[in-house]
């Protein structure tokens, strides 16, 4: 539950920092970087689980990866508003985000099958996956902000 709440915010936080255009490129680039130090802390409490509490790791990466996805969802409609060139441009990245987002699930997968011996790489494997997926949502976020007018 403490995941799950520090996610929530994490990801409030995010979308605030980044999906409102700021005035100056300065409070654009100090808003992303505080976001990346938020996702590294979720990513590190995401480290604290033991063999013990693996279900509800992988309950809170599940909900995680729910809220990315949706995250991903509102980037597309977007996208899809936009003009022919930035769909173009966008495509690629999209399907990047969507390939972490299958990344990520494999790795849940795993994790949910895990033994007590393979736990502690599995773990760290989920707990990589989810911090590059949580980053290129940031960054998908912030191009979306620079391109397309809100």
């Amino acid at each position: 539950m403490k995941n799950q709440a520090l996610f929530v915010a994490v990801l409030a936080a995010a979308t605030l920092a980044v999906g409102c255009k700021p005035s100056d490129e300065t409070s654009t680039s100090q808003q992303l970087d505080k976001v990346q130090a938020e996702t590294k802390q979720a990513a590190r409490d995401l480290k604290e689980y033991t063999y013990a509490e693996k279900a509800e790791f992988v309950k809170s990466m599940q909900t995680q990866l729910a809220a990315m996805d949706q995250e991903m969802d509102e980037l597309t409609v977007k996208i899809d508003k936009a003009s022919d060139a930035l769909k173009a441009e966008a495509k690629p990245k999209l399907q990047a985000l969507r390939d972490q987002s299958t990344v990520l699930k494999q790795q849940l997968a795993d994790a949910q099958n895990a033994t007590e011996s393979t736990w502690d790489s599995i773990k760290a494997g989920a707990s990589s996956a989810y911090a590059s997926a949580a980053k290129g949502v940031l960054e998908a976020r912030q191009w979306v902000s620079d391109k397309i007018a809100p």
